[in-house]
């Protein structure tokens, strides 16, 4: 059993050896970090302001410091405005994803636009690198409230049984009642559309599966013999479950939260598409795709290249899970 820091150092260095034979695995962790890697930098990326600037003899980084003098300067006269020391160096795509040109409306791609406009003129391009951020956050904070949420309601259930056991498991019981998606969309109705909301709703309504998962590992675990020596001992409750159950009980809950972040990625942009989500202009995939509902017979790409990112985005990470979940699993190893 994985009682001491060594044994759990050798457990999840044997995890990684085991993920790594995995070629499917290794590809969907790579398209993984590659996204989390455009959202992080999509600043500098995709904006109509230079990564870096040097102007008047000074060095500046407008992409990511905003100031309100960099508004006054047409940077698509650069060349008319610098000095003969001056000079700027754009991002890849030199527009922001809420820069409206109306003279561009649903143009389709060219050298101009890589993958078209949409109805207002936005650069698609723009739209999808800066929607990326809003779709892994709102995946990522999502599953970690439900995964806080279960694991704190599933170890109490595992660990104390009897009453507590009960309660909490009538209480998943009821919630796995409601469809999920449609439990969404009623509290959704409510509430104001913004990008936190999106997190906290999908936040509460997902730990069920989660609490169901600790729970189980929970009662497996509370008896075995290191378990019940930290008891003898005198070791208080929070520590025998935060110290000696829980980290022998996080295997599965990394592979449920894996599958989580695709779900979660799926939710918002259903909401989204459907107008409940993260409210314009900021960008989403799912808005995108709403966009293209009206232009579908003519405006292709509208349709094509965020619902390709959403299915990308999507099978990489249940590919991620799927690794993990054979790895961590002594059936699946090879």
């Amino acid at each position: 059993m994985k009682a001491g820091g060594e044994d759990k150092q050798t457990y999840w260095r044997m995890v990684w050896r085991q993920f790594q034979n995995r070629r499917l695995a290794m590809c969907g962790l790579a398209i993984v970090l590659a996204l989390f890697v455009l959202a992080v930098l999509a600043p500098l990326l995709a904006n109509d302001k230079p990564i870096l600037m040097h102007w008047k003899g000074h060095y500046y980084v407008p992409a990511l410091h905003a100031r309100a003098e960099w508004n006054e300067l047409d940077f698509t006269r650069w060349n008319d405005l610098r000095g003969p020391h001056d000079f700027a160096i754009f991002p890849p795509v030199p527009y922001t994803p809420t820069q409206y040109n109306l003279d561009e409306q649903l143009a389709g791609p060219s050298r101009q636009h890589w993958l078209g406009t949409d109805d207002r003129g936005r650069d698609v391009v723009s739209r999808m690198i800066h929607g990326s951020r809003t779709s892994l956050s709102v995946g990522f904070v999502a599953v970690s409230i439900y995964v806080v949420i279960g694991i704190l309601l599933g170890a109490l259930a595992g660990y104390y049984g009897g009453l507590v056991d009960m309660v909490i498991s009538r209480l998943y019981e009821i919630m796995i009642c409601f469809p999920t998606f449609f439990l969404i969309l009623t509290i959704m109705a409510f509430l104001p559309p913004n990008i936190y909301n999106v997190m906290v709703v999908i936040g509460i309504t997902g730990w069920t599966g989660v609490a169901r998962l600790v729970r189980g590992e929970f009662l497996k675990l509370r008896n075995q013999d290191f378990v019940v020596a930290s008891r003898t001992i005198g070791a208080t409750d929070a520590r025998v479950i935060l110290r000696h159950v829980l980290p022998n009980a996080l295997a599965p809950v990394l592979v449920a939260a894996t599958f989580g972040i695709s779900g979660a990625i799926l939710v918002e942009s259903s909401l989204s598409f459907l107008g409940f989500g993260v409210p314009p202009p900021t960008p989403s995939w799912g808005d995108i795709l709403s966009q293209s509902r009206s232009y579908i017979d003519f405006a292709w790409w509208l349709t094509l290249f965020p619902g390709l990112a959403i299915f990308v985005t999507v099978t990489a990470y249940n590919l991620v899970g799927e690794g993990l979940r054979d790895a961590t699993d002594p059936r699946l190893r090879s």
